[in-house]
């Protein structure tokens, strides 16, 4: 889930648009990435993903809201058979358009609504399942930008270096954390 801890009405970091009110008066830092990464040359022109649901979320996700069809049953058939087919449709669109882009282009950072130039990036964490695990949990501070969905195990923990943003780091789900950080290297390396 994508989530924002702190007061309720701000929204996702926009350092991108204080980059340009402000003049860019920015720190600069460079991106680690984890031992073990792909070769950053090969991610030069960018990375993409969206954090789509496994095939079993999907089933779920479909063959339950059309059981409802069975709890309209006494109603009719026809009210049965327009709920069973009319919510499974509501929720995919709702899944689809709710499903975040992670991208890395263009020097900046995408993790759902919230973008940063990558200029501002400190250290990148490879995180495996277990250390995703902790990091979701019992390591995570409350002012984290989280960009997660509990269907992917593995992600990346991105710290920021930009001393206007409280936000100290961005924990981000991800199928390839690797390649998010080699991209990351890549386009740090570039700027």
């Amino acid at each position: 889930m994508e989530r924002r801890f702190g007061a309720p009405h701000r929204r996702a970091p926009s350092t991108l648009r204080r980059q340009r009110s402000q003049g860019g008066a920015w720190h600069a830092s460079g991106v680690v990435p984890a031992a073990g990464t792909p070769d950053p040359s090969q991610y030069a022109a960018g990375y993409s993903e969206r954090l789509w649901p496994s095939l079993g979320v999907w089933a779920a996700l479909i063959a339950i809201p059309a059981m409802l069809g069975l709890v309209v049953l006494p109603f009719g058939p026809a009210p049965a058979i327009a709920t069973a087919i009319a919510v499974p449709a509501l929720v995919i669109v709702l899944v689809t358009h709710g499903t975040p882009r992670v991208a890395v282009e263009k020097g900046i950072l995408v993790a759902g609504r919230a973008r940063v130039p990558v200029r501002l990036l400190g250290d990148v964490e490879v995180l495996d399942a277990e250390a995703m695990r902790l990091a979701r949990g019992a390591r995570l501070d409350m002012r984290a930008y989280l960009c997660l969905r509990g269907w992917l195990t593995t992600g990346v923990k991105v710290e920021l270096r930009d001393t206007e943003d409280p936000t100290p780091y961005w924990l981000i789900s991800s199928r390839r954390p690797a390649a998010l950080a080699a991209a990351l290297a890549a386009a740090t390396a570039q700027s």
